[in-house]
This record gives C-alpha cells, sequence and structure tokens, in this order.
C-alpha cells in the first residue's frame, strides 16, 4: 500500500520522470517517512503497554547480571531477533534506560539492532554461503557487546538526555491497579511524547538518506578501495555513514562489490558502516544522547568495524 502511495504520489501527482536522482530520492522519503512513523508509533505503543503489566525491575532484573558481560550479551543477542532500525529501537534503548538497565547494556542491544538481524542472515546464506553469514552475525554481535563493555567502563550515564529518565508510563509502586482503559491511555501519552520529541529528527535523517538514496557508490569504491589499496576499510566505512538503508537492502549492493572484486571485509565494513553507523542514524540519536556520549558511541563502534573488516581482509 505504501509503496502505491508513493508511485501516485511521485509518478502521477508530481509527474517526475523514472530514473532520475531527485525523482528516486522524493519517492523514496514519501514511502519510508510513513513507515517509519507507524512503525515508531506501533513500537512506542506496544513497548508502553508491556510496561504497564511488567514492573521496571522486572525488566532490569533480565538484562542486570552479576557478571554484567552478561547483560550486554544477552541484551546484544535481543537485538537480533527485533529487527528495527534505529528510529524504530530508540523507543526501546529509552524504555531500558528508565527501567534501570545499565547504559552500556542497553548500547548493546542499540548496536546489534539494525546491524543484524535475521532477514539479512537469510540473504547473505543466499549470497556468500553459510561461512560469511555466520561470520558476519558473529562479529557484529562482538562489536555490539565490545561497545555495551566500554561505554560501560567510561560511566557515561550523564550524557544522556535528561529528559529520557523523566519519561514515566504505567502506575508508580503503591498506586492503585490499572484498569485496562488506564493502561491505554497513559501508553498513548507515553507515544504523544516520543513522538514530538524524536519524529522531527527522524524527518532529518529520512530527508538525508532519501536525497543520496538514488547514488550507489559501486564504481568509486571498486576503483578507490580496492585489494591494493591499504586505506580500502577506512574509505568504504566513510563512504558508507552518508548512507542510509537497513541491512537488506544494503545487501544488493554488497553484492555487486564483491563481484567488482572488492576484498569480503571491505565490503562488510561497508554495511556495517551503512546499517549500524549512518549519518541520519547519528542525527536521530542526537535526540536521545548528548554530543560527549554521541561522539564516543561513534568512535567505538567505528573502530570496532575498522577492526573487524582489516581482520577479515587479512584472514580471508
Amino acid at each position: 500500500m505504501l509503496t502505491l502511495f508513493a508511485d501516485w504520489f511521485t509518478y502521477t501527482l508530481l509527474r517526475l520522470p523514472k530514473g532520475r536522482l531527485i525523482t528516486e530520492a522524493i519517492h523514496f522519503f514519501v514511502y519510508d517517512i510513513p513507515k517509519i512513523y507507524l512503525l515508531l508509533v506501533v513500537i512506542v505503543f506496544v513497548v508502553a503497554m508491556l510496561r504497564t503489566w511488567i514492573p521496571a525491575e522486572k525488566i532490569k532484573r533480565l538484562l542486570v547480571h552479576r557478571h554484567q558481560f552478561v547483560g550486554n550479551v544477552l541484551a546484544a543477542s535481543l537485538g537480533i531477533f527485533t529487527p528495527f532500525c534505529t528510529c524504530s529501537a530508540i523507543p526501546m534503548f529509552i524504555g531500558f534506560v528508565e527501567s534501570g538497565v545499565p547504559l552500556g547494556v542497553t548500547f548493546s542491544f542499540l548496536v546489534a539492532s539494525p546491524m543484524i538481524n535475521e532477514v539479512a542472515m537469510v540473504l547473505l546464506w543466499g549470497l556468500f554461503g553459510a561461512r560469511v553469514a555466520l561470520l558476519y552475525v558473529g562479529v557484529g554481535l562482538l562489536i555490539a557487546i565490545v561497545s555495551g563493555v566500554i561505554i560501560t567502563r567510561l560511566h557515561m550515564e550523564k550524557y544522556v538526555e535528561d529528559y529520557v529518565y523523566m519519561i514515566k508510563v504505567g502506575a508508580a509502586a503503591g498506586d492503585a491497579p490499572m484498569t485496562f482503559k488506564d493502561r491505554v491511555v497513559a501508553s498513548w501519552r507515553y507515544v504523544g511524547e516520543i513522538f514530538r520529541k524524536v519524529a522531527p529528527w527522524v524527518a532529518v535523517g529520512v530527508a538525508i538518506g532519501a536525497f543520496i538514496h538514488g547514488y550507489a557508490p559501486e564504481n568509486f569504491l571498486a576503483r578507490y578501495a580496492g585489494r591494493d589499496n591499504p586505506f580500502a576499510v577506512l574509505i568504504a566505512v566513510a563512504i558508507g555513514i552518508p548512507l542510509y538503508s537497513n541491512a537488506e537492502g544494503v545487501i544488493p549492493v554488497v553484492q555487486a562489490l564483491w563481484a567488482k572484486g572488492l576484498p569480503l571485509g571491505t565490503t562488510l565494513a561497508f554495511m556495517m558502516a551503512v546499517t549500524g553507523l549512518s549519518m541520519p542514524e547519528m542525527i536521530i540519536l542526537r535526540r536521545v544522547l548528548k554530543p560527549r556520549l554521541l561522539a564516543t558511541f561513534i568512535g567505538v563502534v567505528g573502530v570496532g568495524i575498522l577492526i573487524v573488516g582489516y581482520f577479515f581482509n587479512w584472514v580471508l
């Protein structure tokens, strides 16, 4: 339905010719904005409803372990089975933080969710084989876990935006039990709070992604990030960061890069940069993270992606 609407709006209402960059950019924006806003509202509402039944302390107990590393592993593993883009994962990130889950544990989830999911694994398996698919999932988990552990060690809780800690949903301890109507009303109120704060930044992020959507840098990468260039992985990551796509959307580009002879580590580093560290994602994350924490997040994840890219090129 959204595709039909985007087609009608772009090609019929605006009468833009197919194949032009501006046409593809507008089509991408018109398709993605309602899709992401719908996902945002549904996910925030579901999370809020669950939190009216599941006490914050129970969520905290599930993800907080005596050995904190275990919590990072659990959160990163949860991210695999919640295949959200970052803007959809942010409500769960906020819910974890407000529930008292350690910041590093929540970051393990935030890194893993957009970067790894079962659809991407199936597509990689079909295109590159089981070895590459399992290695991608393994290194993605490793980046998510290690990033969370590092952020935990840095004690950066004060660099989360203040409103994240103030948002409440559901009944407080000692309040009268909530009726179903009370839960729905509280959840919709929570949806409104989150949507007003995040939606404008989602629009900015999607607009930037849409503007460059029609540009697929296969030829540039194949020319300047080939096997003989020691900076190949760095170039691939630098090009991937401004782009905007989920894991499934970028896999065809990755396949084209690999077919043109790029090393596997370079192509996977490009994919990780697009899905886990894109500029639109950073714009959206800025709404919940202060600059210092956002810069730390970019640095830790970016270094992890570079190490993985060079390691794959060396080993394979």
